[in-house]
């Protein structure tokens, strides 16, 4: 049965400040991303606390609410409770008034006109990079109708790349979302991209110089510098930036009945002549910069470059930077045929994952393994956010050592000089992209397996070794906290001894208490602790295990279970109050050694398995094991009698309890002499 999500929205948008807060929310593969109109109305506090919900996010112009791989199914819980127009989309406020600053407005929008297209971006390049796999390895013909059939479904997305990035942006530039996808399409037009490599050349501009364009066209005597615009990102999203100029511009001027089809026909006829003209050509050369660029730093060291990138890039992700660089791959593979930058941080997700594995192996806290168990699968398959924003970055140290890991992945794939020949996916389907689909060597792609490999090894042993005590700092404190209120309230308990019964108070009924050990039976007398021998805290025996599985020593329902797994109370179905602790000031230990397997209200039966505790490791650490086991409600009994000594197994009567019914039957017997 599909879960509900209802509940956990409703927490969501209140604790965003309410539904009147929010202009806009979207989802990207693990976060609701919120535009807000007061960041400051939101109580990050109580989002972080909520189950559900992974930790909270500020970056980019964004109120980022991290969710996980369930990010869907609370989106549209999300939509449904709040009520918001345009399948939850609202329009963002980029205006002038916006008090961001230029670079989270740059990354916002980046991030904005991308995410909407992550999905078929990583289908297509899954499905590209399996079929230029299988054509390098002789599994497919180049010239088979399977194989061009299939690389015509990944190749597709790649190839009109402008007409999605038309649609997305023109969105993000508030004007009409076909218009943008209409500018897309006629940049890549067959017959504009056909000309791109016309033969017939009218002319050369900036002839000598780095910019020297040839000339196949001209629009009304103007040059044009045609170029090939498939796959390219900057010109389309310069060009409906424009665009959204003219439209804004035309619909002020223009009657509103005949707005519906004359600001489409202004708005096209001004701007793409320009953007043929002027635009496109300018970002292409932008792009061919930055190309240029990133190769300098990849020529300079592969490795150096490996390094920076890998130890940078999860940085990157935090700050949702990284939607800068994938712009920039873009311009690198229309430019270059390949990009040597994003391909060197491809792997780094495994040492993430490897750091995520190595905490399952450390932590005592059950919520933080749970946690990290989703998280490391999710990041096997490239996804990583639940892992560095639940799990690695709130204690600092094991983000830090996943980003050494990281660096340690990125010299690796620059070693083997590894680069991407298209948008890659992420984590293992991420491998493909790495293939050259003109053939070659299979070494760079081996390359970054190793990388992979490498960078999971290396996460684990750093976490192992230097970040093990970040790893529950904080749930031993919050422990530590809990232990010290449950010392203070045994404290009270003991500072107000047990009194007998009196004559007219009404007693629990008789019933008897077996022994929850494997054991030697001892008089409470024997314990070394004043609070239990004196009988402050009830009467009862003391008994030494001779094995380390504690049980229920009647039927009833737990009452307590200690935090750290040292003493467990239970409230029989006869009346009893019953308390055992394992060994002297075994608190100590913080669950050391100790596993509880039952919660608090949980309903046992007598010989049920209660805790389970490591006899050697806790006097190993210098702590007895006698445990007490106590009925704190001695008061509602008449008397409590040791009914067994010396070797006990689990399940011999220890203690008889005589109340009510014993009293009657005293009573009735002076009656009748």
């Amino acid at each position: 049965m599909a879960k509900n999500y209802d509940n956990l929205a409703k927490t969501i948008i209140q604790d965003v400040g309410g539904k009147d807060n929010v202009n806009s929310v979207v989802h990207c593969a693990t976060r609701l991303r919120f535009k807000l109109k007061d960041e400051k109305k939101a109580n990050d506090d109580a989002l972080k606390d909520t189950d559900g919900v992974v930790t909270v996010v500020k970056a980019g112009g964004q109120y980022q609410v991290v969710i996980g791989n369930e990010v869907a199914d609370v989106y549209d819980a999300v939509l449904k409770e709040g009520g918001f127009p345009g399948g939850g989309q609202v329009p963002d406020d980029d205006g002038a008034d916006d008090d961001s600053s230029f670079i989270d407005k740059a990354v916002a929008l980046i991030s904005g006109i991308f995410t909407d297209i992550l999905a078929p971006l990583s289908a297509g390049g899954i499905i590209k990079g399996l079929v230029v796999m299988c054509a390098s390895l002789g599994w497919l013909s180049k010239t088979s109708g399977a194989y061009q059939i299939l690389y015509a479904i990944g190749d597709s997305i790649f190839f009109f790349l402008p007409v999605f990035l038309g649609f997305t942006a023109a969105r993000r530039f508030h004007m009409n979302q076909f218009i943008g996808a209409a500018i897309g399409a006629t940049l890549t037009y067959p017959s504009m991209v056909a000309l791109a490599s016309s033969k017939t050349i009218l002319s050369t501009l900036f002839k000598g110089t780095a910019f020297a364009s040839e000339v196949y066209t001209i629009f009304f005597g103007i040059p044009v510098i045609t170029m090939n615009y498939s796959s390219t990102v900057l010109p389309v999203i310069f060009t409906v930036w424009f665009v959204s100029i003219i439209e804004h511009w035309a619909k002020k001027w223009i009657p509103t009945v005949v707005q519906m089809f004359l600001v489409p026909v202004v708005t096209m006829i001004i701007a793409l002549p320009v953007a043929f003209i002027v635009i496109g050509p300018v970002m292409t050369w932008v792009g061919d910069a930055i190309g240029a660029v990133m190769q300098g730093i990849y020529n300079f060291s592969p490795i150096v470059a490996g390094i920076l990138m890998g130890a940078l890039w999860q940085v990157l992700v935090i700050f949702g930077v990284h939607w800068g660089i994938v712009a920039v791959t873009t311009a690198d593979l229309a430019a270059l045929g390949y990009d040597p930058i994003l391909a060197l941080s491809c792997m780094v997700c495994y040492a993430q994952v490897g750091i995520v594995l190595a905490m399952i192996k450390q932590t005592k806290d059950k919520k933080l393994k749970e946690t990290a168990t989703g998280a490391f699968f999710s990041g096997l398959f490239g996804v990583t956010e639940p892992a560095i924003y639940g799990v690695t970055l709130p204690r600092r140290i094991p983000f830090i050592l996943s980003c050494i890991g990281g660096a340690i992945s990125g010299a690796v794939i620059g070693a083997f000089h590894s680069v991407l020949y298209m948008l890659p996916s992420m984590g293992i389907f991420a491998i493909p992209a790495y293939v050259n689909p003109k053939g070659g060597s299979m070494t760079p792609v081996i390359g970054v397996v190793i990388a992979g490999v490498v960078a999971f090894v290396s996460g684990f042993i750093l976490q192992l070794l230097f970040g093990k005590k970040s790893v529950d700092a904080d749930y031993n404190k919050k422990q530590a906290q809990k232990v010290a209120e449950a010392a203070n309230e045994a404290t009270e308990v003991a500072n107000n001894p047990i009194v007998a019964a009196s004559e007219d108070e009404k007693l629990n009924p008789s019933t008897k208490l077996v022994s929850p050990l494997n054991c030697d039976v001892k008089p409470l007398s024997e314990i070394k602790d004043e609070v239990f021998s004196s009988g402050a805290m009830g009467q009862g025996v003391a008994i030494e295990p001779s094995e380390g599985v504690l049980h229920a020593p009647a039927d009833g329902k737990i009452a307590l279970v200690f935090p750290t797994g040292h003493a467990v109370g239970i409230n029989t179905t006869d009346g009893a109050e019953v308390l055992m602790h394992i060994g002297m000031d075994t608190v100590n230990l913080q669950g050391k050694g100790f596993k509880t397997l039952v919660q608090k209200g949980q309903e046992v039966k007598a010989g049920d398995p209660l805790v389970e505790f490591n006899i050697k490791e806790i006097k190993a650490a210098g702590y007895e094991v006698a445990t007490p086991v106590v009925v704190t409600n001695s008061k509602k009994y008449e008397s409590i009698n040791q009914v067994a000594n010396g070797t006990v197994e689990v399940g011999q009567e220890i203690l008889s309890l005589q109340g009510e019914d014993e009293k009657v039957k005293v009573s009735g017997q002076v009656q009748t002499n």
